[in-house]
C-alpha cells in the first residue's frame, strides 16, 4: 500500500512541478521584460521566484520546512552565501532565507529548457566543472553581481551529498569573499535527505526540513594572511561551523 502511495504522490508532484513551469514562466518573462530597465538586480523576478518556491513546497503536504536564526542577516550588506547540499529540496528551503541572491550552478542546468531561461533571466551563474576558464569566468561574474549589490550563493561542496554527511568544501566561494571583502553567510540545511535522495526521482512522503541561518563569517582577519592560506582558513573556519550545527541539531540521514 505505501508503494501506491508514494507512486500517486510523486506523479501528482511531478505533474505539478512541469504545470507550474509552463504555466507561470511566461508571467515570470513578462515580469523580466516589464522590470529589466529600471531593476538591474532583477530583484521584482527573485521574488517571483521566491514565491514559486514557495508554491512548490506547498503544494507537498507531507513536506514542512521551517526557518531559523534569520536575525543573523544584515539586510543592507552583501554576502557569500553558503550551504550544506543534500537533495533538490534544498533550493525551496534557501529561497526562504529571503535574501537577495544570485546562484552558482552547474552550466548543464542552465542548457534546459524553460528552467534554464529563467535562470539567465535571473542572472543567476553557471560553470563547468572541472574547467578552469569557466571557474574564472563565474568568479568574475560573481564579483560584478557583488559590485552591484547581489549576494552570491554558492553549494561550496560542489554537489549533493551522497550520503548526507557534510563533504570538504571547494574553495571558489572563500576566494571570491576574500576578493571582494564581503563576509559569509553560512546556511544549514537539515532534514531534507531523505525527501529526495541523491540518484533518485523518487520524491518521498513526511519529511521536516530546516534552515538554519548561522552568524556571518566576517573576512576581516583573514585578510592579513597571504592569499592561499586566508582561503583555506576561511574554507575551514566556515566548515567547521556548518559542522558544529549539524552536530548540535542530531544531523545524520535525516
Amino acid at each position: 500500500m505505501a508503494w501506491i502511495v508514494r507512486f500517486f504522490l510523486n506523479l501528482f508532484l511531478w505533474g505539478f512541478f512541469f504545470t507550474a513551469l509552463v504555466a507561470l514562466f511566461p508571467i515570470s518573462f513578462t515580469l523580466w521584460l516589464v522590470t529589466f530597465p529600471f531593476d538591474p538586480n532583477r530583484k521584482a523576478l527573485h521574488r517571483f521566484d521566491t514565491w514559486w518556491a514557495s508554491l512548490y513546497a506547498w503544494a507537498n503536504p507531507f513536506w514542512k520546512i521551517t526557518v531559523a536564526g534569520k536575525g543573523h542577516i544584515d539586510r543592507s550588506k552583501t554576502y557569500v552565501i553558503v550551504s550544506n547540499h543534500l537533495s533538490m529540496a534544498d533550493i525551496l528551503a534557501v529561497y526562504k532565507s529571503g535574501v537577495h541572491f544570485k546562484w552558482v550552478g552547474k552550466r548543464l542546468m542552465f542548457l534546459l529548457p524553460l528552467v534554464g531561461w529563467e535562470l539567465w533571466m535571473n542572472g543567476h551563474v553557471p560553470i563547468k566543472r572541472g574547467d578552469p576558464a569557466s571557474r574564472e569566468r563565474c568568479l568574475a561574474r560573481c564579483r560584478k553581481w557583488l559590485r552591484k549589490g547581489s549576494s552570491m550563493f554558492f553549494f561550496p561542496e560542489g554537489t549533493r551529498s551522497p550520503d548526507g554527511t557534510l563533504q570538504p568544501f571547494k574553495t571558489g566561494a572563500f576566494r571570491l569573499a576574500l576578493e571582494a571583502g564581503v563576509d559569509i553567510l553560512p546556511l544549514v540545511i537539515h532534514g531534507s535527505y531523505e525527501a529526495a535522495p541523491k540518484h533518485s526521482l523518487l520524491i518521498h512522503q513526511k519529511s521536516e526540513m530546516s534552515l538554519i541561518v548561522l552568524p556571518p563569517v566576517l573576512v576581516a582577519p583573514f585578510l592579513t594572511l597571504d592569499r592561499d592560506r586566508a582561503v583555506e582558513e576561511l574554507k575551514q573556519t566556515t566548515w567547521n561551523h556548518v559542522a558544529d550545527c549539524l552536530a548540535k541539531n542530531k544531523v545524520g540521514l535525516t
